[in-house]
């Protein structure tokens, strides 16, 4: 090996983690019942310089089925995810202008053409950036 040779292999792998330390992959869940039954949001940046992320919600009702459908990309900063009750095993999402319903007797999730913009039930909590990092924040108890 060369002189300086190893030297350029460590800055050149300390260079790696750097540029892939930028990019975002998370996951973050909604509890339905336990772990077993939930809606999780996947986030994923493949390069740090990419100004949108694919986004996935994954759909679970264990041991029934467990299915992972991709949805809208989104910015690199989370928009806040809201979740609605929609119905027996059925919730809403509402992302920006995007509606997705979710249900987990099937583990199906479709977008969802909600021309009146409104819920169709109680909101249960959101996914949101919290404390730098995707969480899941229930909704506050109604009194």
């Amino acid at each position: 090996m060369k002189p300086g040779g190893q030297m350029l292999r460590v800055l050149a792998a300390a260079g790696l983690v750097s540029v892939l330390a930028g990019c975002e992959n998370s996951a973050t869940s909604y509890m339905i019942e336990g772990s077993q039954h939930a809606l999780t949001l996947v986030r994923e940046q493949k390069f740090f310089w990419h100004d949108e992320l694919r986004q996935a919600v994954v759909v679970s009702r264990l041991p029934a089925c467990q299915k992972r459908v991709r949805i809208h990309p989104g910015p690199t900063v989370l928009v806040e995810m809201r979740v609605y009750a929609a119905g027996d095993a059925l919730w809403a999402l509402h992302q920006g202008s995007r509606w997705y319903l979710v249900g987990t007797e099937a583990c199906q999730l479709q977008d969802w053409d909600n021309p009146s913009n409104q819920p169709p039930g109680a909101l249960l909590g959101s996914f949101v950036l919290k404390d730098g990092a995707p969480a899941f924040v229930p909704a506050p108890a109604a009194n």
